[in-house]
């Protein structure tokens, strides 16, 4: 599902929601998800967001360049077990910057925020060399979903 929405900084956002069920290896012995799958479930986020919108890893990586993480945040509100099925919300934010902001809403199954968080990914060229200005590929990107005129 794709929709745009307002954040409350009022920067427009693109989001897709995807859907997953918990899997046992992700609980401990009382059956509650560790907290560290948190951050696998905001990568799970990106990936759909990417191959609904052509922003994926390998999508990146052809173009010459790479986006590594250089931070993420993270606040638990809710616990999450065992089977439960969560919807993951992953909205890239407009930023004149040259990174990429992701923000994440996890939503248990009644509708409440168990976690929200947030990467930010810079871009490095293929020599390594951070990129102080948006390369062409995601500039034509933005272009393209309606973040740039």
């Amino acid at each position: 599902m794709k929709k745009r929405k307002e954040l409350s900084n009022e920067v427009e956002a693109l989001t897709v929601s995807h859907q997953i069920r918990i899997r046992f290896n992700e609980t401990d012995p009382l059956g509650i998800v560790w907290h560290g799958h948190y951050i696998t479930y905001f990568e799970d986020g990106r990936e759909a967001f990417g191959r609904q919108h052509g922003l994926t890893y390998l999508d990146i990586a052809a173009t010459g360049y790479t986006t590594p993480i250089v931070k993420s945040t993270c606040e638990h509100k809710l616990s999450l077990r065992y089977g439960d099925v969560i919807t993951i919300e992953t909205s890239v934010v407009d930023t004149p910057a040259a990174k990429i902001i992701y923000r994440f809403k996890i939503i248990d199954e009644k509708g409440e925020i168990a976690c929200t968080g947030e990467t930010v990914q810079v871009f490095l060229d293929k020599e390594g060399n951070l990129m102080l200005t948006n390369p062409p590929f995601y500039e034509e990107w933005k272009r393209k979903v309606g973040l740039l005129k």
